[in-house]
């Protein structure tokens, strides 16, 4: 019987030196014949005992069809960065046009 279903994600993890982005991948939580809660993934369908629920994680998985919606966490900051870049670009355009219009 499955519990639980959580999709594929990232998780930021802190670190001395800055954040560390970590996959976790999509899973089943499901409480097998066996009385035992087993967390599934695509790669590992199986419990200790023996059961094999491959079934059970392939209906209820997007199996094949990874969802691009996804955004990695630092797409917003490379984003940002990416705007000041075209501004910085913009304004040495500007300050090589001051200098031409001097001589």
């Amino acid at each position: 019987m499955m519990i639980d279903h959580v999709e594929g994600h990232y998780e930021t993890h802190s670190m001395s030196y800055g954040q560390a982005f970590v996959w976790c991948p999509e899973c089943v939580v499901v409480e097998c014949e066996c009385g035992e809660t087993v967390i599934l993934t695509a790669s590992e369908s199986m419990c200790r005992c023996g059961i094999d629920h491959e079934v059970l994680v392939r209906e209820t998985m997007s199996f094949g069809s990874q969802r691009y919606e996804t955004l990695h966490p630092w797409d917003q900051e490379y984003r940002e960065w990416l705007e000041r870049q075209e501004e910085y670009l913009r304004s040495e355009d500007i300050y090589q046009q001051e200098w031409n219009d001097i001589d």
